[in-house]
This record gives structure tokens, C-alpha cells and sequence, in this order.
């Protein structure tokens, strides 16, 4: 039995019609890490942030605020390269992985 390469197991894992699908889709993540990098640059030191602040801090900071707008930037870049479709599913899924591990979480706290 033959191995697929790894971009036919993303085409097979994601449900994609093709592997210059999944170059976009892997395009659109590495587009949105490096404008997230760059836009946290800019706007922690907006909000006051700088590296005397403590890092727990910048690190809750960065959690409420950038975390949130990862997900919002995902989902422009990936409209404007033609993916909304597969990014909106995609966001779906972690926001109910999301609720469901909370979920998990708060209820073994009450037994």
C-alpha cells in the first residue's frame, strides 16, 4: 500500500476538493499568524502594554483581545482568497471544541 504525502492526507482530513486547495487554505493560516504578529505589535502598545507590564498580564491581554481577532482576521483572509466556506466551518469547530472542553471542565468542578 502506497503512503500518501502529507498534502493528500490535509485534502482527505479537510474534506478539500483538490491539493492547490489546501496550498490556500495552509497560505490563508500563514497570512493570518504573520498579520496577527504584526497587528499585536501595533496595538499592544495602543492599549498600553509594554514589556514592564507583567506577563501574566500581557499574556491575559493577549488571550481576550488578540485570540478573538485571529479568529476575525482568519475569516476575512480567507473570504478574500476565496475559502470562507471552509474557514467558517472551521471556526465553528473550535468554537464548539471550545464550549464542550469549558463544558467538561465546570461540570467536573460541581461533582
Amino acid at each position: 500500500m502506497e503512503k500518501s504525502n502529507w498534502i493528500e492526507r490535509l485534502q482527505k482530513r479537510w474534506g478539500v476538493k483538490g491539493k492547490g486547495q489546501v496550498v490556500v487554505i495552509l497560505l490563508v493560516f500563514a497570512c493570518t499568524g504573520v498579520s496577527i504578529l504584526y497587528i499585536k505589535k501595533l496595538l499592544l502598545p495602543l492599549l498600553g502594554v509594554s514589556e514592564n507590564t507583567p506577563r501574566w498580564l500581557r499574556f491575559v491581554i493577549s488571550l481576550v483581545i488578540i485570540l478573538p481577532l485571529y479568529q476575525i482576521v482568519l475569516l476575512a483572509l480567507g473570504f478574500l482568497f476565496g475559502q470562507f466556506k471552509f474557514f467558517w466551518e472551521f471556526e465553528k469547530k473550535i468554537i464548539y471544541r471550545s464550549f464542550a472542553f469549558f463544558q467538561k471542565r465546570q461540570s467536573k468542578r460541581l461533582d
